[in-house]
């Protein structure tokens, strides 16, 4: 998996295409360092060109007939297996996976912990009932539905999380007898990479999953384009989402998007306000702010607008930001400093709009941070339901303030955006929070909670422009890279 001639390089990775790791034909490469330290070079990686994809989609559509017929038990049992490799290699993956993508140990420890309930959750829908059995309307006839196999499935995964959602995606892939190419986030390459080579110890097949390592730009078209490409699943940018759906739809490829969202706490005024704040601190911050999910509207009652405000902004004030390496760090980077610069574009829209800025709102540049993508966790008030910042996805440590007087009010707000992925709410009034389970546009509803933190035998996705109407995870987890077969056997009396 590695080249590099001396341990005082940096290691040099390679794809991994029909079971052997590669170098890209082109011979070209790409360097990724530390987001929290830019002389931590965390690895150099393959410039992947589309004939690098082409011997991945050959080697990955020679294997999958004999991988759809193994028995969906035994496919489950390597996953099981996976999951083994991964618990014994947890804290080695949540440190590469920090000095990757730069979110604290403690943020990525859980990452790998969800990666692995996945694995074992996914092993055990091997042994599950694949369809079912339903009574015809004519004597003599029986009928039933099995799943069959798409065939090759093209996995898009960005670089938020590296680990969880490339595993999210291909373990249901691999049990619904496909194959799989991935191309993982160019940010965040390794843990794709180190995924692969885990399944391959477990015993997965050669050629089974395959993973190119490049430009989303050059990969990312030709994948979704692949004519024996049978479907694409994509996590990522709305924008980017459009892209691949446009591209997909011209040769009526099943295509899967889950993509940004502008997810909003709903504070009323009878919730408790300090549980608010904290979870809202941990919606809001957590991750750095760079969650599909994350927290990034706060639509307060003004009966409780300043408590909340003022609560909040001392609990931002009081993380300490850092390298997430570090004991005691509460918040890391940003990815890269391209997003520090997005970040702050939109705390100049802010001010320009006539938002209040109530804290934060610049890079930190001193000299603790000199070498790292950090920005302070920011808060804006005062913020009206047209501004760009209170309808755009922003994608850092970055929160707005709305006030309301109702609950129709609030709701009303909430739904104002394109997307409807995340929502929460704060009351103690449960006529409200049955009414907000029906009235609130979003695939994901939190009562009490943060907008984050989903669980893994629960269907994950969103409304409107957040997605397509498809969903991950849970029940529908398998179904998703699978088709329904309907089989009717009629035995009629033998004739004698």
């Amino acid at each position: 998996m590695t080249l590099s001639p001396t341990t005082n390089q940096p290691p040099v990775f390679q794809n991994f295409i029909g079971g052997r790791w590669l170098t890209a034909k082109s011979g070209e490469t790409f360097t990724r360092a530390n987001p929290a330290r830019r002389a931590d070079i965390t690895g150099v990686y393959q410039k992947s060109s589309r004939a690098d994809l082409e011997d991945a989609v050959a080697a990955a559509t020679q294997t999958q007939p004999a991988w759809a017929a193994t028995p969906a038990p035994e496919r489950g049992e390597i996953l099981l297996r996976t999951a083994a490799l991964l618990e014994q290699q947890k804290e080695e993956l949540a440190t590469l996976m920090t000095r990757e993508m730069g979110k604290i140990l403690r943020e990525t420890r859980g990452e790998v912990q969800v990666t692995i309930d996945v694995a074992r959750f996914i092993a055990g829908e091997g042994r599950r009932a694949e369809g079912e059995t339903l009574p015809s309307a004519f004597p003599d006839k029986f009928c039933l539905t099995l799943r069959h196999p798409l065939g090759v499935v093209g996995i898009i995964t960005p670089w938020n999380f590296p680990l969880s959602i490339p595993a999210w995606k291909t373990f249901p892939a691999l049990l619904a007898g496909n194959a799989v190419v991935l191309k993982p986030a160019s940010d965040t390459p390794l843990l794709s990479l180190k995924l692969a080579e885990l399944l391959s110890q477990a015993g997965l097949p050669a050629g089974v999953l395959n993973v190119l390592t490049g430009p989303g730009g050059v990969l990312g078209d030709a994948l979704a384009s692949h004519r024996r490409v049978n479907m694409i699943s994509l996590t990522g940018s709305t924008e980017v989402g459009r892209r691949v759906a446009e591209v997909c739809g011209r040769d009526l490829r099943r295509c899967a998007l889950e993509l940004g969202g502008k997810n909003a706490s709903v504070v009323m005024d009878d919730a408790d306000v300090e549980f608010a704040v904290s979870s809202v601190a941990l919606g809001a911050f957590g991750t750095t702010g760079q969650r599909c999910t994350a927290t990034s509207r706060v639509i307060v009652h003004t009966a409780v607008q300043k408590s909340f405000t003022d609560r909040l902004a001392a609990a931002a004030e009081a993380l300490r930001v850092g390298d997430g390496l570090e004991p005691g760090t509460d918040m890391g980077p940003l990815v890269n400093a391209g997003r520090v610069k997005a970040v702050h574009e939109y705390t100049q829209v802010g001010l320009q709009e006539g938002a209040r800025l109530v804290t934060g709102g610049a890079p930190l540049t001193n000299d603790s941070y000199s070498e790292g993508a950090f920005y302070q966790p920011t808060i804006f008030a005062d913020v009206q339901p047209q501004m760009r910042i209170a309808r755009e996805e922003i994608f850092g440590p970055f929160v707005s303030i709305l006030p309301i007087s109702s609950y129709e009010e609030a709701i009303q707000v909430a739904n104002s955006t394109d997307y409807g992925l995340s929502t929460s709410i704060f009351t103690s009034d449960m006529r409200l929070v049955f009414r907000a389970m029906r009235d609130i546009e979003a695939g994901l509803v939190y009562v009490n909670a943060s907008t984050t933190g989903s669980e893994i035998h629960l269907p994950f996705g969103g409304m409107k422009a957040s997605g397509n109407g498809h969903r991950e995870l849970g029940s529908c987890a398998v179904e998703e890279f699978s088709e329904t077969k309907s089989v009717f056997v009629s035995y009629p009396p033998h004739k004698g």
